[in-house]
């Protein structure tokens, strides 16, 4: 089992790499089919999968997708309230074939998989995108990988024993300060390239600091969903790790916040 989850990991690193090097239409179909699969396995749980609430849902991704590249969606509150809408004739005139926490599954799938996911390609949009957009990855796949090892080495008291017994506090504050160092290491390495200042990247540490621990929230929220029904894995697409969503759980929670914190205080 361990070399299998090894040997996915490096083939995972370097599909990430590929894709957010080439960034552009590659990035932005490849992200848009990752949704498309993680919105998939979340309705899978509920059914929906192949039912018409889940590909009003897989439209309504694929219009926000659009919009992002396209930009022909003046207001977004709009395609919010029509997607909302349209769920709602689904539920009425097919009633009673649909369970209301369906209609809220299928709502809350593509804000939680696809809306989120999709900011790994804006971020990498930005200005100097290239370089920020990593920031993602090492407080979320980073984080996790510190609180794993310090969790093993000195890790006494239980984080959430209900959700994950193994999740440690003295794992937490070791992947967030993990997070952080692998960050300012990253930073320091690409300042000129990126064409910052050392300010700018301890900025980017205390915000790699503040996605790490936003990445343990999505990490935990994945599992609970999980446990309440019943489920190991999301999928098995990753051998050794399960589905995109068990792969991509923290990254979700973690891409939004880099965004916003991203174009606010480093993008010059």
């Amino acid at each position: 089992m361990f070399k299998t989850r090894l040997i996915s990991g490096i083939v995972l690193v370097a599909a990430a790499l590929v894709l957010i090097i080439t960034g552009g239409n590659v990035l932005f179909l490849a992200t848009l089919l990752i949704s498309y699969i993680g919105m998939f396995e979340l309705y899978r749980i509920f059914h929906i999968e192949k039912e018409l609430p889940g590909i009003v849902s897989y439209l309504a991704a694929t219009v926000y997708y659009l919009s992002l590249k396209f930009d022909f969606l003046p207001d977004l509150m709009a395609w919010v309230l029509g997607f909302l809408i349209l769920l709602m004739f689904v539920y009425v005139f097919t009633y009673p074939k649909y369970r209301t926490e369906q209609i809220f599954a299928a709502f809350f799938g593509v804000f939680y998989v696809a809306v989120m996911l999709s900011f790994v390609y804006q971020t990498r949009m930005l200005a100097v995108g290239a370089y920020i957009v990593w920031l993602i990855f090492l407080c979320s796949w980073g984080c996790d990988t510190c609180a794993y090892c310090v969790g093993v080495l000195i890790g006494k008291h239980k984080m959430s024993p209900k959700l994950s017994p193994k999740k440690s506090v003295e794992g937490a504050v070791g992947g967030v300060i993990g997070a952080a160092l692998l960050t300012a290491i990253y930073g320091m390495i690409f300042r000129e390239a990126m064409g910052v200042t050392t300010q700018h990247v301890w900025i980017m540490a205390a915000i790699s600091a503040v996605g790490a621990l936003i990445s343990m929230v999505g990490d935990l929220a994945a599992s609970a969903i999980k446990r309440n029904y019943g489920i190991k894995d999301y999928g098995t697409l990753i051998p050794g790790h399960g589905g995109i969503l068990d792969r991509f759980d923290s990254v979700i929670m973690t891409a939004p916040i880099i965004y916003f914190l991203a174009a606010n205080f480093i993008v010059l």
